[in-house]
């Protein structure tokens, strides 16, 4: 029987590059890895953003404090691969995970961030942590995870000193698919699940720089034969597979060290006049191959309760962020307009090219969190695709 008197010893440490110790209780998967620590602010979903392949190299605070409660299961996911290490890497919480409650949870979410090799830790003060995001900045860090409590904290604090972080890596090279595949899965639907989707006359060639599978969904539910490829492909591979519409996807790391390789691609694409659309970092890479700049954030945009502008239409919709990089506003050439911007700090948001029916926003559409505030914007895509082909035709 233990006493009364006895201290538990912590399971779990973030250990910050600045030298800073957190304790708490280790959760999900042992060991230990480095990452850079932000916040999201969503209050359901944990399970997309944890698996959303632009989260990769990050240890996610959620600033909901019950996390976990709902549970998990195979048809929340969204990386396409679930065998990639390019995930978020830990995460962060306040309150104990608790047995699930909801009719759809397949597995306990302890056991659920295990298999998916996920570091958690709760206990947390992540009211203080996140306050600490927004001033200071978001930090490197190592997560580790312990069940006996044996850390060796000098070698922790050596290891997130040394990490290189974010900045200036390409971490779409390895979340990207390993070769081009084709894709008809369409929207959920509640009680049945996922359906297939009936594609008419436009195809869609999706570039994946770490696409989530609801992305492909919506575009599948546009009517058109979707078929993914690699981010290393050329533009006359692309090209090749005779394209109606071309998709940017999201992805994690830093837009332009993927821009090494992907603007020149994204540049031909331009010249050919096939309509274009990109989220996350698809939009980030789309102003860079038009001549823009991409900043480094502060403490970056995670959360699905951000208000966004749709200069084009005047309406203010609720958009899910994931980004830790945006488009210098200042940096848009005059060839290009500002269709969308943040409300919260007024970053931009959205871009199209005046010459050329390409468009691009930073948020996701797909993620449904107003529920389907920005759905508009697939449609738009649509439309192109068709007037471009009826003038095609003609």
């Amino acid at each position: 029987m233990s006493s009364a008197w006895e201290v538990s010893r912590p399971t779990a440490l973030l250990v910050l590059s600045d030298g800073t110790v957190i304790e708490g209780r280790g959760c999900g998967a042992t060991g230990e890895v480095e990452g850079e620590v932000c916040f999201n602010t969503a209050l359901t979903g944990y399970e997309e953003i944890l698996t959303d392949p632009s989260y990769a190299g990050q240890i996610v605070t959620f600033t909901f404090p019950h996390i976990g409660n709902v549970g998990a299961n195979d048809e929340d996911i969204e990386d396409l691969d679930p065998e990639k290490p390019q995930r978020a890497v830990g995460t962060i919480l306040r309150a104990d995970i608790t047995d699930p409650s909801n009719y759809r949870s397949s597995t306990h979410f302890d056991e659920w961030l295990t298999s998916r090799s996920i570091i958690g830790m709760s206990g947390i003060d992540t009211r203080a942590l996140t306050a600490m995001i927004r001033e200071k900045g978001m930090p490197n860090a190592v997560i580790a995870h312990d069940p006996d409590g044996q850390f060796d904290l000098e070698a922790l604090k050596e290891r997130a000193r040394a990490w290189a972080g974010i900045v200036g890596a390409d971490m779409a090279k390895d979340a990207t698919s390993a070769g081009s595949r084709p894709w008809s899965e369409g929207p959920w639907v509640w009680n049945e699940g996922y359906g297939g989707a009936d594609a008419d006359n436009i195809h869609i060639v999706a570039i994946d720089f770490g696409i989530k599978r609801n992305i492909l969904r919506l575009l599948a539910s546009l009517g058109a034969k979707v078929t993914v490829v690699p981010a290393s492909s050329s533009a006359d591979e692309v090209l090749a597979l005779q394209p109606d519409g071309i998709f940017l996807s999201n992805g994690p790391g830093d837009p332009a060290a993927t821009g090494t390789y992907s603007v020149p691609l994204i540049q031909k694409l331009i010249e050919s006049g096939i309509p274009m659309f990109g989220i996350c970092l698809g939009h980030q890479m789309l102003a860079l191959a038009v001549g823009a700049k991409t900043v480094k954030m502060h403490q970056g945009h995670h959360g699905a309760n951000h208000p966004v502008k749709d200069y084009t239409t005047g309406k203010v919709e609720i958009v899910s962020m994931n980004h830790g990089f945006a488009v210098d506003s200042e940096s848009l050439p005059e060839t290009v307009e500002a269709t969308h911007v943040s409300l919260f700090d007024g970053t931009n948001c959205g871009l199209a090219l005046k010459d050329k029916p390409v468009f691009s926003v930073q948020h996701h559409p797909e993620a449904s969190p107003g529920p389907q505030d920005s759905y508009y914007l697939f449609q738009r895509f649509a439309d192109r695709i068709r007037e471009h082909k009826q003038r095609a035709d003609a």
